[in-house]
């Protein structure tokens, strides 16, 4: 059973322990037996999480705007997929030196 804070408006703030089926229903006060709503005033204690648990929360915290990438290159990439083929080249090479690129975008500039 979880330990709920609540705030009874006589005599303060205290602690009960409760099922957690009345999770939302007030608590009688030690002190003076009135209904006291529960109320949350410290953070909740996560420390007795296991640490693989916990470093799951840190990596999902970590990619949540921006996913980690284990690799630059997508699948059947000729530099990193291991397959030994070298990839043809696309790049058209002229007698004059210059180079085009006939399945690329014509309008860019060759480097």
């Amino acid at each position: 059973m979880p330990v709920y804070e609540y705030h009874c408006k006589d005599c303060g703030p205290f602690e009960a322990l409760e099922a957690m089926s009345r999770y939302a229903e007030p608590a009688d006060c030690p002190t003076c037996g009135h209904d006291a709503p529960r109320v949350m005033l410290t953070a909740p204690a996560i420390s007795m999480v296991s640490s693989a648990v916990r470093i799951g929360h840190a990596t999902n915290e970590r990619s949540a705007d921006s996913p980690k990438r284990t690799s630059t290159h997508g699948p059947g990439c000729g530099c990193c997929s291991g397959s030994g083929q070298k990839k043809k080249s696309k790049t058209l090479y002229r007698p004059d030196g210059s180079k085009s690129f006939p399945s690329k975008r014509p309008w860019m500039i060759s480097h």
